[in-house]
């Protein structure tokens, strides 16, 4: 974890270097362990955890909020919460996000991983919140697979949402970039996806693609596939301007006479 926190910062100072007023990073950007007992004999609560104590001292002392994947405790201790912070200019959490939706796959040929076995599944969307860059929807990851959270996030408001990954190398080379750019279209949204890349441990690797998408489905942004010796950061201009101008001029009208809102 004191690794992963000093890649973090890194990517902090890259970004302030740039002028950047918001940082997402990754799913899980604590850590990913080899196993479902590893994962919750790693865990730590937010209030003494090195890594989130000090992302909230670099995002107070540059006066920049961070968007964070982490690990949580559960309240019986036996499985984790795969959660994601907001952390404000000052340093303080002021969001919380569990997810819903829980990665338990078994392909032929491929390894298989069972999320469930160490973490606990979030029960609820947590309404957008007002920021600098928008109204903020967060999901993770496994999310981007079901479009009802992004619709019901667009419903309440949102205008930007989070999709911090660590998707597989076979699942992100077929589905990865569709995903991403259809919930931004349906949702008339900005989606802004940080992804962990390159290999884990011996039994996982990422696919990476960060990815920033326009409300109108452009690719603004996308980093590579390959680790590389520095973390990278990719950088984009949120304009609510032109997202307010998608909408108005192709609004989308719900027909909940004939099903339910979601």
């Amino acid at each position: 974890m004191a690794h992963n926190l000093s890649q973090c910062r890194l990517l902090v100072q890259k970004a302030v270097a740039a002028g950047a007023q918001f940082l997402f990073l990754p799913e899980a950007s604590d850590y990913i362990a080899s196993s479902a007992s590893e994962t919750v004999s790693l865990v730590q609560p937010s209030t003494t955890s090195p890594f989130v104590l000090g992302l909230q001292s670099s995002a107070r002392e540059h006066r920049l909020s961070i968007n964070v994947g982490i690990h949580e405790p559960t309240q019986d201790g036996k499985k984790v919460k795969n959660t994601l912070v907001w952390i404000d200019e000052d340093g303080e959490i002021k969001h919380r996000y569990q997810k819903l939706h829980l990665f338990d796959v078994d392909r032929p040929g491929g390894p298989v991983l069972k999320e469930s076995n160490s973490v606990e599944k979030g029960t609820n969307i947590v309404p957008p919140f007002p920021t600098g860059c928008g109204n903020v929807g967060m999901l993770i990851c496994f999310d981007l697979r079901f479009p009802e959270p992004s619709l019901s996030l667009r419903r309440q408001g949102a205008q930007l949402i989070t999709y911090p990954s660590a998707f597989t190398v076979p699942t992100g080379l077929a589905h990865w970039s569709t995903l991403l750019r259809t919930r931004a279209i349906e949702t008339q949204s900005y989606v802004i996806a940080a992804a962990q890349v390159g290999s884990h441990n011996e039994k996982r690797s990422s696919y990476g693609h960060s990815m920033i998408v326009s409300p109108w489905g452009d690719l603004l942004a996308e980093l590579g596939g390959e680790k590389k010796d520095e973390p990278e950061i990719a950088l984009a201009e949120i304009d609510l301007a032109r997202l307010e101008e998608i909408r108005r001029e192709m609004p989308l009208l719900r027909r909940t006479d004939v099903y339910p809102e979601i």
